[in-house]
């Protein structure tokens, strides 16, 4: 994953995402479809973070991640939040929480449905009674565009990044080499990096929510146009 530009993350995607305005719609979905009274909240795949400083003023949170360094960034913008350190396919916790949120794709780079059924049925069990769970989906294999060329441009006084790929489709699995051409004081550098997410059709979220006791809502337009899932878990939906 980002295991060559996370010093470079948050200047690349500030570019494209609003934080606080996405965390202000996420408080307006948890408060129209969260049954539950409390307040703890577990961003999976939290990145370095971000969403935090905004989602604390409200919610109790932690955060988990599998990549260390990712974590090391996000513990040091957020002192005193509890992060872990696990893979969001078979995760497991002590706690249990009113919310779980997993955003911006991130449960693309499980690859496989049978990982990414895995992976809801970890959040889900992780989910008090009346609890609501939040995923952001990748692109469905209807909405994926081959040959598409994307490009992410940061122009800071002190740091200039250029960062183009062509995605390509591999069976279910979309694949893009980033490269990263980088400018600072220091000299001018280049890399790449390997991303690798897998497409899952809208039917196929909505039955591994539904298998896990979820009742799921869905929402077009989400975020940034890739749509977004809000399940709720009832009293008696089995998973535990």
């Amino acid at each position: 994953m980002f295991t060559k530009s996370e010093d470079y993350y948050d200047a690349i995607y500030e570019t494209m995402k609003d934080y606080s305005k996405e965390s202000r719609q996420l408080r307006k979905l948890i408060k129209r479809h969260k049954r539950s009274k409390g307040n703890a909240l577990l961003d999976v795949a939290c990145g370095t973070g971000q969403h935090l400083p905004f989602l604390r003023k409200s919610f109790k949170v932690q955060g988990l991640d599998v990549d260390a360094k990712m974590l090391a960034i996000a513990r040091e913008r957020n002192p005193g939040i509890t992060f872990h350190w696990a893979n969001m396919v078979d995760f497991d916790l002590s706690d249990k929480f009113d919310v779980i949120t997993c955003l911006f794709s991130s449960i693309g780079y499980v690859k496989t449905l049978s990982k990414f059924r895995s992976a809801i049925k970890s959040m889900a069990k992780h989910l008090k009674p009346g609890g609501v769970l939040i995923v952001e989906p990748w692109l469905t294999p209807q909405a994926f565009k081959r040959g598409h060329v994307g490009a992410v441009f940061v122009n800071q006084p002190k740091l200039k990044i250029a960062r183009i790929n062509i995605v390509k489709l591999q069976g279910r699995v979309s694949s893009m080499t980033f490269h990263y051409l980088i400018g600072t004081p220091k000299g001018i550098r280049h890399f790449t990096e390997l991303h690798r997410l897998g497409l899952f059709t809208r039917n196929e979220c909505l039955a591994a929510f539904r298998e896990c006791g979820l009742k799921v809502a869905y929402y077009s337009k989400g975020f940034i146009g890739r749509g977004l899932y809000v399940g709720v878990k009832s009293s008696d939906s089995g998973i535990r």
